[in-house]
C-alpha cells in the first residue's frame, strides 16, 4: 500500500503527486484516461490543457504573476514544465499545448517514488488520499463525494476555438501586444463600428448547442460564453474580450472600434486560439459567425469551441485550509485539490495540489499538517475557499485576498503598479520565511 494515493492526473494531481514524492513518500497516481475518456480531453497526458493555453500574466504587479512566483520558489513541477515549454504570449506565460503536458507526463512517470495506475477509481481508498479529479470527475466518484458534501456539485465551463494560422488573412490581421507590453505576441483582427455591430447581432442570435440532462445553466462568471456576454448589451464585448485599447492598427495608426485577439497555441506557431471566445454555439454557427470577423473569412478550425459540465465542492463547508476534509464530514485522511476545491485557473489548481500533496505526505509520516501563511497568495486562496460565508463560487487569484498597502507614502501617492509590487514583495518575504522555517523543522 502506498504512503499517499493521488486520484487524477491533471495539473493539481500531478503537482500533488510530485510534492508528496519529493518529500519521500511512495505515491500511487491514478488516472482513468485512456481507459475511460472525458468529454473534453483529447490525450492521455497528465496536465492536459482543455481550455486556454495561457497560465496568466507573469508580472509581479499581477496576482497571477505573484502566484506563479510563489510556486516556483516552492519547487512546483507544473511551473518548471511550463517555463521549459513556454510560447510567445506577450506578458503572459503561454505554453505549447502538446509539449507542456508531455513534459509533465514524462517527469512524473520517471519519479522513482511515483507509480502510475491507468484505471478509473470508483471508491475512495483508505490511507492518505488526494482527490484531484478536476471539473470532469467521473459520475461514480462524484456520487461518493456528493455523499460527503450533501450537495450537487457542478457548473458549466467552455473552451475557445483554435484556428490554423495558415488560413488567416494576414493582410488584415496585425501582430501586437496591448500597449506594446512584452513581445508582440497576439494576432489582432480589427473591426470598424459597422462590422462590430453586425458581428454582435449575429452572435447574440446564433443557435446554441443544447445542455442535456442538467437542471439549469450555471456559468462561472470569469469564463462566460462569448454569446452570453453579447446578450448583455451591444457594447459589452468592446469592454471585455474585444477591447481595442492599446492596440493601434499599424495601417492607420489608430485604434479600431473593436479587436478580436488570437494567441499562439502550439510551439511551432501553427495554431492560434481566439482569446476570450469560449462558446456553446453549434459548430456550424461558430463557423458562420466567426468567419464574419475581418481576417477570419477563410478560417480553418482545428478545434471548435466546446462546453462541458464542471464539478466543484462547497469547500467552505467541507475543507480545512490544509485541503483536508473537516473532521465533522469524515475522519478519513482525505484531501482535495485543484478546480474541485473551487479555485478557477490552471495555476490556482496547481497551487491547491501543492498544498494537498505536501500535507498528505506529512500526514503519512505522522506529522502535523501545515497551513500556508494567509498573507501569501497561495495561503489566501486556500483560506478564502475554506472560510467564505454563504455560497462559494469559483475564484481566481486576486489582490483582494492578500494584505493591502497604503496608497500614499511620505506624502506621495503610489501608483497601482507600485502598490501591487509592494504587496507581492511582502507576500514573497513571508513565503521565504515560511520555507526557511519548514526546512529548519526537518533538519
Amino acid at each position: 500500500m502506498p504512503d499517499v494515493t493521488v486520484i487524477g492526473g491533471g495539473l493539481a494531481g500531478s503537482e500533488a503527486a510530485w510534492q508528496a514524492a519529493q518529500m519521500g513518500s511512495s505515491v500511487e497516481l491514478w488516472e482513468m484516461r485512456p481507459v475511460k475518456e472525458t468529454p473534453a480531453h483529447r490525450t492521455e497526458h497528465f496536465a492536459e490543457l482543455v481550455c486556454s493555453n495561457s497560465l496568466g500574466n507573469t508580472s509581479l504587479t499581477t496576482a497571477s504573476g505573484l502566484l506563479k512566483e510563489e510556486l516556483r520558489r516552492l519547487g512546483s513541477v507544473i511551473l518548471c514544465c511550463a517555463d521549459a515549454n513556454s510560447v510567445p504570449a506577450g506578458g503572459a506565460l503561454g505554453v505549447a499545448r502538446e509539449g507542456f503536458p508531455q513534459a509533465v507526463t514524462e517527469i512524473v512517470h520517471n519519479h522513482p517514488n511515483i507509480e502510475v495506475v491507468r484505471k478509473e477509481v470508483t471508491d475512495i481508498p483508505d490511507g492518505p488520499t488526494v482527490i484531484a479529479t478536476g471539473p470532469l470527475t467521473s459520475d461514480s466518484l462524484v456520487e461518493k463525494i456528493e455523499a460527503l458534501s450533501g450537495e450537487t456539485l457542478y457548473f458549466y465551463d467552455a473552451a475557445s476555438p483554435i484556428i490554423h494560422r495558415d488560413s488567416l488573412d494576414e493582410s488584415i490581421i496585425y501582430l501586437a501586444s496591448r500597449y506594446g507590453k512584452g513581445e508582440a505576441a497576439y494576432l489582432n483582427c480589427p473591426m470598424n463600428e459597422e462590422e462590430y455591430n453586425a458581428f454582435v447581432g449575429g452572435l447574440a442570435t446564433a443557435e446554441l448547442s443544447p445542455i442535456k440532462d442538467f437542471e439549469e445553466d450555471m456559468y462561472f462568471e470569469g469564463c462566460l460564453p462569448v454569446e452570453t456576454i453579447a446578450r448583455r448589451g451591444r457594447e459589452t464585448l468592446r469592454f471585455g474580450p474585444m477591447k481595442p485599447v492599446g492596440l493601434p492598427d499599424p495601417r492607420t495608426g489608430r485604434e479600431a472600434h473593436a479587436v478580436v485577439q488570437l494567441r499562439q497555441d502550439d510551439e511551432m506557431g501553427r495554431l492560434y486560439n481566439m482569446v476570450g471566445f469560449q462558446t456553446r454555439l453549434k459548430w456550424g454557427e461558430q463557423k458562420r459567425v466567426f468567419r464574419t470577423i475581418p481576417g477570419l473569412e477563410k478560417a480553418d478550425f482545428a478545434r471548435m469551441g466546446v462546453m462541458h459540465r464542471n464539478t466543484y465542492l462547497p469547500s467552505n463547508q467541507m475543507l480545512e485550509a490544509t485541503m483536508r476534509i473537516r473532521a465533522d464530514r469524515s475522519e478519513a485522511p482525505l484531501f482535495f485539490a485543484g478546480q474541485l476545491t473551487g479555485v478557477e485557473g490552471y495555476v490556482e489548481s496547481a497551487a491547491m495540489g501543492h498544498i494537498a500533496g505536501a500535507n498528505a505526505a506529512r500526514l503519512a509520516r505522522g506529522e502535523e499538517t501545515v497551513t500556508m501563511p494567509h498573507s501569501t497568495m497561495m495561503g489566501a486562496l486556500a483560506s478564502y475557499i475554506t472560510t467564505k460565508e454563504g455560497t462559494l463560487q469559483p475564484i481566481n487569484s486576486n489582490w483582494g485576498l492578500v494584505p493591502s498597502v497604503p496608497k500614499r507614502e511620505n506624502g506621495k501617492r503610489l501608483s497601482k503598479p507600485e502598490r501591487r509590487e509592494r504587496q507581492a514583495r511582502m507576500a514573497l518575504t513571508v513565503l521565504d520565511e515560511f520555507i526557511g522555517t519548514r526546512i529548519e523543522a526537518t533538519v
